[in-house]
């Protein structure tokens, strides 16, 4: 994970965990590994990972068992839902670049088309 220096580490941690859960890398009802393999995976120091954490936590996308660690959400509704806000924020900022980039609408949605299908046969 390559990390931002103008955005909070915590935030863009708090970001990629999501993802974790969004994309189903982490499925509902997983066990989310440890603060401090977290910590090591990301390169980053634990009391930063453990504000992200809680922050899901404060988000509905995790919860802590006292003995056991943390864990996703069982709530797919709220999965869904954080998968959408991904989703949007990702459209936001590839629009706004493309609008200042100078891209019409029908350009814009050809060059989508384009890298999907390419995507398709990378896959």
């Amino acid at each position: 994970m390559e990390l931002n220096s103008a955005i909070p580490i915590w935030s863009q941690l708090r970001d990629e965990f999501s993802r974790h859960i969004t994309n189903g890398s982490w499925p509902p009802g997983s066990k989310i590994p440890s603060v401090r393999d977290l910590a090591q995976m990301v390169g980053a120091n634990p009391n930063t990972v453990q504000r992200a954490l809680a922050e899901l936590e404060r988000e509905g996308l995790a919860f802590s068992e006292r003995t056991s660690g943390r864990f996703v959400t069982d709530d797919e509704e709220k999965i869904s839902l954080s998968r959408q806000g991904v989703f949007k924020s990702l459209t936001d900022q590839f629009t706004l670049a493309m609008k200042k980039a100078g891209a019409t609408l029908p350009q814009t949605l050809e060059l989508i088309k384009q890298q999907w299908n390419e995507g398709e046969s990378h896959d």
